[in-house]
């Protein structure tokens, strides 16, 4: 019985590695992602614009931000879900920190989730429904003093 069990492992393993490699050749390169520019309103009338790939079906929420090495301060991904409700989300194979803005249908951040840490399984949910996810690089929120209310603007798609 175990010399069958190492048959079949010595068999498996390889597909296993193989499938694992196919799915990261999968993936759809940012540059196929529909781009636009989004602008954050902090209540203190400040502005600050962010260069954007938005993830607008499902294999490209499901993708997000993974295996990217590096991300500019002034780069994010949106991710827009087909109706509002509550979000959950996770950093499986995302080698950054991101913050992650929860935004409601009408445009203002719920809640963000500061400097989720890379590679990690744990769930991070918004707070109530949301519409879209704004994944920023670690630590920007903070930095430009964005916070929960602030308004959400797309510029251009």
């Amino acid at each position: 019985m175990k010399f069958l069990v190492a048959i079949v492992m010595s068999l498996v393993l390889p597909f296993a590695f193989i499938n694992n490699v196919n799915a990261q050749m999968a993936l759809e390169p940012l540059e196929r992602f529909p781009q636009a520019t989004l602008s954050i309103v902090t209540p203190d009338m400040r502005k600050h614009e962010f260069k954007i790939w938005v993830a607008d079906t499902e294999a490209r929420r499901e993708q997000g931000l993974m295996f990217v090495k590096s991300l500019s301060t002034d780069q994010g991904m949106l991710f827009i879900f087909n109706a509002p409700q509550k979000i959950s989300m996770w950093m499986k194979n995302t080698l950054i920190s991101l913050d992650m803005l929860f935004i409601t249908a009408d445009g203002h951040i719920e809640s963000i989730a500061a400097n989720a840490i890379p590679l990690s399984e744990k769930i991070i949910s918004s707070k109530s429904s949301v519409l879209t996810v704004l994944e920023l690089k670690g630590g920007v929120a903070s930095q430009l003093g964005i916070r929960a209310g602030a308004m959400i603007q797309l510029t251009n798609q």
